[in-house]
């Protein structure tokens, strides 16, 4: 994955309407259009989720106590930031908007074979 905090600096995290005619462009159906977004979008969440706890372990601090809670500023200002970044479909949709996602599908069918 690219550096994710370059990248979602441009990116507006509010939710805006969509011209569905722009969606449908590149895939001819706007069913396949969301398919690919939301697929993106999973493999996005799960970069960021996997990044995030790589970033937090590296302040891991193991006790015996379970009542004893460590607060450290770094990790705290690590998770404002992951909080603070759009979420992954709004990230994904604005790849697909730029062409920046390639998509193949997997077995397709011609239309003469059915």
């Amino acid at each position: 994955m690219k550096d994710i905090k370059s990248k979602v600096q441009a990116i507006n995290p509010s939710i805006q309407a969509l011209d569905m005619t722009e969606l449908v462009e590149k895939t001819g159906n706007v069913y396949e259009a969301l398919c690919v977004i939301a697929s993106r979008a999973k493999q996005l969440n799960v970069d960021i989720k996997h990044e995030l706890y790589q970033k937090l372990d590296e302040f891991a601090v193991s006790t015996d106590a379970i009542e004893e809670i460590h607060e450290n500023k770094e990790q705290i200002e690590i998770s404002k930031f992951y909080e603070r970044i759009p979420n992954p479909v709004i990230i994904s949709l604005d790849e697909y908007r730029n062409n920046e996602l390639h998509f193949s599908y997997r077995n397709r069918r011609d239309s003469d074979d059915v």
